[in-house]
């Protein structure tokens, strides 16, 4: 079972929200807010489900820009770079990586 984890969003209109995630969707998040500008691609952040992390995000009220990008190889084609344009903080970790980190699991 995943461990939620909070996030603050700041919206357009300078008000504040907190999100809570789980998941592949709060890790996809976390990942959104770690690259910044650059954006992810499942090529170079591999995950099985971008498209559908990102439409659960959009679904929260997030703006994730998708920007398709064409790549060369033996499967040429093209694929999505998503790029977070909301403001996002994250407000907490989840319970098992603070527990690891503080020795709690060891009894």
């Amino acid at each position: 079972m995943s461990t939620a984890i909070l996030f603050s969003i700041l919206d357009a209109d300078g008000s504040t929200q907190v999100l809570e995630l789980k998941g592949r969707d709060a890790w996809a998040l976390g990942e959104l807010i770690r690259v910044g500008d650059d954006g992810c691609t499942p090529i170079d952040t591999p995950g099985p489900r971008w498209s559908s992390y990102v439409h659960k995000l959009r679904r929260r009220g997030l703006d994730v820009q998708t920007v398709t990008e064409t790549h060369d190889g033996p499967f040429k084609g093209t694929h999505a770079r998503y790029i977070l344009r909301t403001m996002v903080h994250r407000l907490s970790e989840p319970t098992a990586a603070i527990a690891s980190r503080s020795g709690a699991d060891a009894a």
